[in-house]
């Protein structure tokens, strides 16, 4: 039961990274996967790529497909959409940290 609720929980922050490192610059799942850890997600390829996925779906971010030494990268930014989500999460995250810390 503990791991399914902190699970959900850090899932949406992986979300958060993700919004927060691609609007930055253009992103790709590996690079993403190794950002993840850097910051304490035990994430692997298979659980982060329908998350990228979901995401360009749901109109939060835009792929574009680069031929990178003969394979195709898929490289993600944020919209328009997904800038303004990734603004009212740390407006929530940052109000949610001021009440807990």
């Amino acid at each position: 039961m503990e791991n399914k609720v902190l699970r959900k929980l850090f899932l949406g922050f992986i979300h958060i990274h993700i919004l927060h490192h691609a609007k930055e610059e253009p992103v790709y799942g590996s690079w993403m996967v190794e950002e993840l850890h850097e910051h304490g997600y035990d994430i692997s390829a298979g659980t982060l790529y329908p998350i990228l996925h979901g995401m360009e779906k749901d109109g939060l971010l835009s792929r574009e497909d680069v031929n990178v030494d003969g394979k195709i990268r898929k490289y993600y930014r944020t919209t328009d959409k997904g800038d303004i989500v990734l603004q009212e999460a740390r407006a929530k995250a940052y109000e949610l940290f001021k009440e807990i810390k």
